[in-house]
């Protein structure tokens, strides 16, 4: 039952969602300090840049793998100076695919399942969303390595979930950049088929409910 394993894919994430929120701030006479990076008005908006955004799925079941893509349809990094403030993003959940299946009758089998009301309803939610409420950077991060810790909600199938990970942010002229793999529980979505959260003697025919979302997303000024 290859064309269920699918249904870890997306869960769009996506993602890709990014980053702003909930934040903690501590006020003196002489300053304000936040542990959190608070988006100020002042904030510029980077617009994500569709066409080189970047989000991959990737799902695994008891008997094999499947992986895909998915793109973002919208989408913003909010930005003050060469920080990161905030952000939101809208998924768009008819362009998902598959990558692992080289079979045209079988891969359209499995998008369509994936589609369907046993995944993730695309007829009724056409889109997902995910908006920062907050960002949080990680003291002396090494080169290349996560330097924001991300909090977000994110919404799939209408129902939102806060979910949080580390993620690589950098902002340089007039160009922003976020790379960061976003593990999904589909359970907290309602998404049922061949989830051992609601199904008992499942064997071989089990999916995992977790699925993992690889963003790569540009913006720009």
């Amino acid at each position: 039952m290859k064309k269920t394993a699918i249904l870890a894919s997306f869960a769009a994430m996506f993602m890709f969602s990014a980053f702003t929120g909930n934040t903690t701030i501590t006020t003196t006479p002489a300053a304000n300090t936040t542990s959190e990076v608070a988006a100020p008005a002042k904030a510029v908006s980077y617009k994500v840049e569709a066409g080189k955004s970047e989000v991959k799925w990737h799902a695994k079941k008891v008997t094999g793998e499947h992986m895909g893509n998915i793109k973002l349809k919208e989408g913003q990094i909010l930005v003050d100076g060469n920080k990161p403030t905030g952000g939101n993003f809208v998924i768009d959940m008819n362009s998902i695919t598959c990558t692992d299946i080289a079979d045209a009758e079988y891969n359209g089998k499995l998008i369509g399942h994936l589609k369907n009301d046993d995944f993730f309803s695309v007829d009724k939610f056409p889109t997902s969303t995910f908006k920062i409420t907050s960002l949080t950077p990680v003291k002396n991060a090494a080169a290349g390595k996560p330097n924001y810790t991300v909090k977000g909600n994110l919404t799939i199938k209408g129902i939102t979930n806060p979910i949080e990970f580390p993620a690589v942010i950098t902002v340089k002229n007039g160009a922003a950049s976020a790379k960061a793999d976003v593990v999904v529980n589909r359970a907290k979505y309602d998404i049922r088929y061949g989830s051992t959260s609601f199904f008992d003697s499942l064997g071989d025919k089990a999916i995992d409910d977790n699925f993992t979302l690889s963003l790569n997303i540009a913006a720009k000024q």
